[in-house]
């Protein structure tokens, strides 16, 4: 227990006065001040709250909401924990199911369940126990936020109510049954349900990679966009979003290229907006004679239901934003010379005679040699029909409503990197040497390198979007934010190149490979890990690092965890198009007050199949660390913060004491 009185002299406590009598509009007096110390005390004598971390979603929307509504598993394993053998396994795999989805689930039961008032008794008692388990770990004051207001009363009345004394439990029945002949029980149901998933979940990370390659990125912002406590670390996609939102063309000439090539372009054009009429336009003009078969999108023809003729327009408009965006990107290398990125400039190294293209010294055969708006002349001039293309996307990027609000989220939640609890958060890498110290990067003539180059850059990002031509730098910081999403320096990406011509227009695919950076190497070591926390000021004698951009291959042997467990790599394939690479469908890490653990999914076949059949996601859990003694709010980053708080309160205690503060 704390000493609640600080022993300072009067001339400290004087010294403290402005800030004293500010807090006490607060606290008005000595009764109100030592009620919010007590408060104060008892949370930080409770367990801390889960943390959840995920990283890579990468536009799967259905397998994402379905790791936030089952908690990665932690609802299934708080049922088995309560109902033991009491229940039977269908039971509880019922039960788990109308946690997750209680609208749908209460419509399948109602529409075959012969005692639908019977059902409704018996699931209520069984969620009540669910509640009071989850919320055990909470304040009154913080359940009763989460709580729906029009069910706060009878909410709090049922979870804080015990059925082992005999004269509750008639109580309580009474409430239920009300609850049923009011016909409210749906409704009821419902909130407790949405209440539980809520409780299970105290704080959520996405460690960078939202958007890009799924179909459904903006339904997973409006989840995060509503979210009760979140903080996201921008991915090199994410960061490619807001500079394409912020009206960089290479950066929207991008974000098209990816959605033609994942077949997603319902994001663009349902989720945001976006019109791409002027681009199917242009492409079946311009490429009306191309098969463009390299370019037909990368997705079982299942899933996006094309038909051939629409197939081929989309491979059309791949194509054609692909040629588009290796010209205007060449116009931001050749502005900055600095961006040491001239390898890039390729459209000029064909050789059109033989079919040829130098790159780095050596000359590869193309496999596409149709380039019908490329002027051998002045290979990365735009045609007048690309610059009126180009105008209309920026255009429709700059003014769609929905993307501003999101991007809005990304800002007030986001951030280049996050210290929480002993843990450093961050996307892919921090620029290294070869031998392991911290690599210096040159921005506007001055260098940077470890914690002040990804401060620099978080800058540098703001002012892209938030920025204006009247502004110092902001040319170039709209810039820049393109080279984050691909420069060989760049924290997000840190890797030699991207190979986007190579793939596309070369046979040969060694030519394609990326070189990663030193840091995908070093990170395996100890020390370096360690160096890297120390740099950003992470204490804690359980401290780590954790990592997503890179897919681990579970499926070849890779493991999450490195350097002896202090940095976790939680990309595990969360995007469909990673997991045969992976051989699983990504991972979550969980950090609860009795430690951290690692869970490994198995790839989410449907939401309706979780719903009729009960299909959860399989997923297998491995503790990484495990605490010999549970961690409590105090042992957390917020314990510090109400313990000042404590220190403050206990101060203002002794100014009223001694006269120094009236009280009112």
């Amino acid at each position: 227990m704390a000493k609640l009185i600080i022993e300072n002299t009067d001339e400290q406590v004087k010294s403290d006065l402005r800030y004293l009598q500010l807090l006490s509009r607060s606290f008005p007096n000595i009764a109100a001040a030592s009620t919010e110390i007590i408060n104060l005390e008892a949370i930080l004598n409770l367990p801390k709250g889960t943390e959840h971390f995920l990283t890579d979603v990468h536009g799967e929307y259905e397998a994402f909401r379905h790791v936030l509504k089952n908690a990665s598993g932690t609802i299934k394993r708080k049922v088995n924990e309560i109902f033991g053998h009491t229940l039977r396994e269908s039971e509880k795999k019922d039960l788990c199911t109308l946690i997750y989805y209680p609208e749908e689930k209460l419509e399948l039961v109602k529409a075959h369940e012969t005692d639908i008032e019977d059902w409704y008794n018996i699931t209520l008692n069984q969620l009540i126990k669910v509640c009071q388990n989850v919320s055990s770990k909470y304040t009154r004051s913080k359940v009763h936020k989460a709580i729906p207001k029009e069910f706060s009363y009878t909410i709090q009345e049922l979870m804080h109510e015990s059925t082992v004394e005999p004269n509750k439990q008639a109580y309580i029945n009474v409430i239920i049954s009300t609850i049923i002949s009011t016909q409210r029980a749906d409704d009821f149901i419902i909130a407790m349900c949405n209440l539980i998933q809520r409780l299970t979940i105290d704080q959520l990370h996405i460690v960078g990679d939202i958007f890009d390659r799924g179909m459904g990125a903006h339904h997973i912002m409006d989840i995060l966009c509503d979210y009760h406590n979140v903080d996201i670390q921008w991915g090199n996609h994410d960061i490619l979003w807001i500079g394409a939102a912020a009206g960089n063309k290479a950066c929207i000439a991008n974000v098209i290229r990816i959605a033609m090539r994942y077949g997603t372009q319902s994001t663009l054009e349902d989720g945001y907006g976006i019109n791409l009429l002027p681009l199917a336009t242009y492409s079946m003009e311009h490429y009306a004679n191309d098969d463009c078969s390299r370019f037909v999108p990368k997705v079982e023809l299942s899933e996006i239901n094309m038909s051939e003729k629409t197939l081929r327009l989309i491979a059309q408009m791949h194509k054609a934003i692909t040629v588009i965006q290796l010209k205007l990107e060449a116009e931001i290398i050749m502005r900055h010379p600095e961006f040491g990125m001239d390898d890039r400039l390729i459209l000029d190294k064909i050789d059109y005679s033989d079919g040829t293209c130098m790159i780095g010294g050596k000359a590869y055969k193309m496999a596409d040699l149709n380039f019908p708006t490329v002027d051998p002349a002045e290979p990365f001039a735009l045609t007048t029909d690309e610059k009126e293309l180009v105008e209309q996307l920026a255009h429709s990027f700059r003014h769609s409503e929905k993307l501003r609000k999101h991007m809005k989220c990304l800002f007030k939640r986001g951030s280049m990197y996050q210290v929480c609890n002993s843990n450093l958060l961050f996307h892919a890498s921090i620029p290294l040497n070869a031998d392991g110290t911290f690599k210096e990067v040159e921005i506007l003539g001055d260098r940077y390198k470890g914690r002040a180059l990804l401060d620099k850059v978080d800058t540098l990002v703001r002012l892209a979007y938030y920025g204006n031509s009247t502004l110092d730098d902001y040319d170039f910081a709209l810039d820049y934010i393109w080279y984050l999403w691909c420069g060989k320096d760049a924290p997000p990406f840190d890797k030699d190149k991207m190979a986007t011509f190579e793939r596309y227009f070369i046979e040969d695919r060694e030519v394609a490979v990326e070189t990663k950076g030193n840091y995908y190497t070093l990170r395996n070591e100890e020390s370096v890990c360690d160096m890297i926390l120390d740099e950003f000021g992470v204490t804690g004698t359980h401290r780590h690092i954790i990592n997503g951009h890179v897919p681990v291959k579970t499926i070849k042997g890779e493991s999450p965890v490195k350097a002896n467990g202090k940095l976790l790599v939680i990309d595990g394939g969360f995007s469909k198009a990673y997991q045969p690479e992976t051989g699983i469908a990504g991972y979550t890490l969980v950090y609860h007050s009795h430690g951290l653990q690692l869970v490994q999914h198995e790839p989410f076949e449907s939401t309706w199949k979780a719903i009729s059949e009960g299909k959860d996601i399989k997923s297998t859990t491995f503790i990484v660390e495990f605490n010999s003694q549970r961690m409590m709010v105090k042992d957390t980053d917020i314990g510090l913060v109400l313990r000042e708080q404590i220190t403050d309160l206990a101060k203002l205690l002794e100014a009223y004491r001694k006269g120094l503060i009236k009280e009112r």
